[in-house]
C-alpha cells in the first residue's frame, strides 16, 4: 500500500468519525495559519532573509504551533465527544451543545487570526505582549477599532464565515458523521486520549522562543502562531524591549550608564564593561529599624503644601514640616506593582508589565539584599491578599516574611519565607481589596513589638488600600461621607496619624525611621501618552534625628531608599539604578517615567520619549503646570542616555544579571 492510499485511508476513516466536525475545525485553522504564513513573508518581502533552510524551518515550527493551538481550542470537546453518552449521539440535546461549542470556538479563532493582519500592518511582528496590554485599555481599544474599522462588518464577516464553515462541514458530510457515528466508549477513548496527549506534549514541550532562531525577526515571526504567541505573552508578561524600542550597542550603552550611575562617594568593583557593581562609601553606620509605608494612590496635589485647599491631609502636611520633605518626586509609573518596583528593586520601569509580575523575578539584586547584609528582618505586610498582581511570590522571592489577608483564594503562593495570615478577630473593616489601614497599621504594630523583643533591627514595607475604589472604611471616622476620592485620602490622613501616635508610645519607635511616599498618583490621565503632573508624588523620612529639610531636587521614586540609606551612612556595595540625591550633582538629578509601552525620562526640563515602535521625541517641560512642547532638535546626549538606561535595565532582568 503507498503512502498516499494509507493517508488518504486515514482521512477517509477521520471523516466519517465521530470526532469528524473536531478535526475539521484543526483543519480549517491549519489552512489559515498557512495562508497567513505565506501573506506575511510577501508583505515583509523586503526585510525577510529569503533562506530555504530558514523558510522551511519556519513554517515546520509554525505547524507545531498551529497543532498546539488548535487541539487548545478543541480540548473540552473532545472530553465531551469521549463522555457523551453513545445512545443520545445524534440527539437534540447533542446536535445543541456541538454547534454551540463549535460556533464559539470558530468565533474565536476566526476573530484571532484576522486580528493579526492589523497587528502585523502595524508592528510587523506577531501578536504578543502590547496585544495583551490592549486588554487592560478596554473602553479605548473598543472606540479606537469602532473608529477605525468597520466593526459592524467584521461582525457580520465573523458571523457570515462561521455560518459558511458549517454549510461546508454539512456538504462534506461531516456533520452527519459526527452526529450518526456511534463507536463505543473504547474507541472514542483511543481518539480522546490521543488529542490530549499531543496537546499535552505540545503545550508542556513548546516555547515561544524555540522560532527566534534567526537573525531576522521576519522569519522567526513567520514560524509563531498568534494566538499562541498571544497567550505566551500572557504568561510572561514583558515586551521585548530589544526588538521594539530605539537600542544602541550594548557597550556603549553600559558605558553611558556606568557613567551616569556613580556617585561621588562610589567606586566600581570591576572593570567588565556590563558589571554595574559599586561600592558605597558611608561612615559610622545607624540601624534604626525602618518601616515603609507606600500610601495608595496618594497624588501630590492632594497636600496643602502643593496648592490643595481641601485641607484632606492635615497630619502628612504637619508631619512634613518635621521631616525631610521630597518635593519634586516623581513616581515610575501608575500602578502599584510599579511603585513596589521601584522602591525595592530601584530600578527604572522596563518595558511591557512589572517586574513584580513577571516569572523568574526572584532572588534579584534589591534593597533587600542590602538590608539583610546589615541583618535587618524584612516583612512585607498587606492587608489584601497577596496573591494579587504576584506581590506575595515577589517579596517571598527577595526574602520578605508575608503578613497578608490571605482569605482562602484558591490560587496558592510559592514562597519560602515566613507567612502569617491576619486573622478575623484582627480586622474592623475590609472590602473587596483589604482590610482598612487601621487594621494594617495595628499588623505593623504587631510584628514591630515582636521583633523588638528579639532585639533584631527589622524592617517593613506597609501597603495600604483604603484610598482605592470603592473608596469605603470604617464610619464615624471623618466627617466626609464615604465614596469619593477626597473621602478616602482623609481617611488614609486619619489612620496615619493615629499609627504614628500609637508607635510614639512603643519602646523602639524612638530607634526607627519611617519612609512615607505614595506607589503612585490618583490618576494618570491627560493630553499627552506621558503627563508628567500625573506622576508628581510627595514622600517624607520621619524621626531620623536630623534638623527638617526640605529636599526640591528632581527625584526619581528608585533614588528613595539609597538616599535614606545615604542618611544612615552605610557602607554597602549596590547593583541598584537608585542614587543617594545627596550624593549627587545637580546636573545628574532625573527622573523614570513610564506606561507599560511608553518610557521616558526627566532631565534639565526636558523630557525624553521613547516608545515600541522605536520612535524618539522630546519637549521641553512647563515650570508652571509642566505641559509639554516637542523640540524639533532633538539632544542626543539625553536622548543615549534614556535608551541606555533603560536598554540595559531590560537586558540586565533578562540575562539574570539583576540577579544576586
Amino acid at each position: 500500500m503507498s503512502i498516499k492510499t494509507s493517508v488518504t485511508n486515514i482521512f477517509s476513516k477521520l471523516r466519517k468519525s465521530r470526532f469528524a466536525a473536531l478535526f475539521a475545525v484543526c483543519g480549517i485553522f491549519f489552512v489559515f495559519s498557512f495562508i497567513s504564513r505565506i501573506v506575511f513573508v510577501i508583505w515583509s518581502a523586503r526585510d525577510a532573509d529569503f533562506n530555504l533552510l530558514y523558510i522551511l524551518r519556519a513554517f515546520l515550527t509554525g505547524f507545531a504551533f498551529d497543532v498546539a493551538a488548535a487541539l487548545s481550542f478543541v480540548l473540552l470537546y473532545a472530553v465531551y465527544l469521549l463522555l457523551f453518552p453513545k445512545r443520545w449521539i445524534g440527539s437534540l440535546v447533542d446536535k445543541v451543545i456541538t454547534y454551540t461549542y463549535l460556533s464559539i470556538i470558530l468565533i474565536l479563532m476566526y476573530f484571532g487570526l484576522m486580528s493579526e493582519y492589523p497587528f502585523w500592518e502595524e508592528f510587523g511582528v506577531r501578536l504578543n505582549f502590547i496585544a495583551v496590554d490592549y486588554l487592560i485599555y478596554t473602553y479605548e481599544v473598543v472606540s479606537n477599532i469602532n473608529e477605525s474599522y468597520p466593526l459592524p462588518l467584521i461582525i457580520g464577516v465573523l458571523i457570515a464565515m462561521v455560518i459558511g464553515t458549517f454549510i461546508l462541514m454539512r456538504k462534506l458530510g461531516i456533520l452527519k458523521s459526527t452526529f450518526s457515528d456511534k463507536r463505543p466508549i473504547a474507541i472514542r477513548a483511543v481518539y480522546t486520549i490521543a488529542i490530549l496527549g499531543v496537546a499535552f506534549v505540545l503545550l508542556k514541550s513548546l516555547n515561544n522562543k524555540m522560532a527566534d532562531f534567526s537573525n531576522n525577526l521576519v522569519i522567526n515571526e513567520v514560524g509563531k502562531n498568534g494566538i499562541f504567541s498571544f497567550f505566551a505573552a500572557y504568561r510572561s508578561n514583558e515586551l521585548d524591549y530589544a526588538t521594539f524600542y530605539p537600542t544602541l550597542d550594548e557597550k556603549e550603552a553600559y558605558g553611558i550608564v556606568k557613567e551616569n550611575l556613580l556617585q561621588t562617594n562610589q567606586q566600581y568593583t570591576s572593570t567588565q564593561w556590563d558589571n554595574i557593581n559599586r561600592i558605597t562609601e558611608g561612615g559610622e553606620e545607624k540601624h534604626p529599624n525602618i518601616i515603609l509605608v507606600a500610601i495608595e494612590s496618594f497624588s501630590g496635589d492632594f497636600l496643602e503644601a502643593f496648592g490643595n485647599e481641601e485641607g484632606i491631609t492635615p497630619f502628612y502636611d504637619s508631619l512634613a514640616n518635621e521631616s525631610i520633605f521630597f518635593t519634586n518626586l516623581y513616581a515610575t509609573g501608575t500602578r502599584t506593582v510599579r511603585g513596589m518596583e521601584a522602591l525595592t528593586l530601584c530600578v527604572p520601569p522596563t518595558p511591557g508589565n512589572s517586574i513584580v509580575r513577571r516569572p523568574g523575578n526572584d532572588h534579584i539584586f534589591s534593597i533587600a539584599t542590602i538590608l539583610r547584609q546589615k541583618n535587618y528582618h524584612p516583612y512585607f505586610i498587606y492587608g489584601g491578599d497577596g496573591y494579587f498582581d504576584n506581590m506575595n511570590n515577589f517579596f517571598g522571592g527577595q526574602g520578605f516574611d508575608i503578613v497578608d489577608r490571605n482569605r482562602g483564594n484558591p490560587l496558592s503562593d510559592k514562597i519560602s519565607t515566613q507567612r502569617y495570615n491576619i486573622p478575623n478577630d484582627e480586622v474592623s473593616f475590609e472590602n473587596a481589596w483589604g482590610i482598612c489601614d487601621e487594621d494594617i497599621y495595628r499588623q505593623a504594630i504587631k510584628y514591630a513589638d515582636k521583633n523588638s523583643t528579639e532585639g533584631t533591627p527589622f524592617f517593613q514595607f506597609i501597603m495600604t488600600t483604603s484610598n482605592h475604589r470603592p473608596y469605603t472604611f470604617p464610619e464615624g471616622k471623618i466627617d466626609l461621607p464615604q465614596g469619593t476620592r477626597s473621602a478616602a485620602v482623609k481617611y488614609t490622613d486619619y489612620a496615619l496619624r493615629k499609627f504614628i501616635i500609637e508607635a510614639q508610645q512603643k519602646p523602639w519607635f524612638k530607634n526607627t525611621v519611617f519612609l512615607i511616599v505614595a506607589d503612585h498618583c490618583a490618576g494618570s490621565a491627560g493630553k499627552w501618552e506621558i503627563n508628567i503632573d500625573k506622576h508628581h508624588i510627595p514622600a517624607i523620612i520621619y524621626n531620623l534625628s536630623t534638623e527638617p529639610q526640605k529636599i526640591d531636587r528632581l527625584t526619581s521614586q528608585i533614588d528613595l531608599m539609597p538616599t535614606l540609606f545615604g542618611y544612615l551612612n552605610w557602607n554597602y556595595t549596590t547593583a541598584l539604578y537608585g542614587k543617594d540625591i545627596n550624593k549627587i550633582n545637580p546636573e545628574e538629578e532625573r527622573a523614570f517615567i513610564g506606561n507599560y509601552r511608553t518610557l521616558g525620562t526627566l532631565k534639565n526640563n526636558v523630557f525624553t520619549q521613547i516608545d515600541d515602535r522605536k520612535r524618539v521625541k522630546q519637549f521641553t517641560v512647563s515650570e508652571d503646570d509642566q505641559s509639554l512642547i516637542e523640540l524639533k532638535v532633538q539632544d542626543s546626549k539625553l536622548v543615549n542616555e534614556t535608551i541606555s538606561y533603560y536598554q540595559t535595565a531590560s537586558e540586565r532582568f533578562k540575562s539574570g544579571k539583576m540577579k544576586e
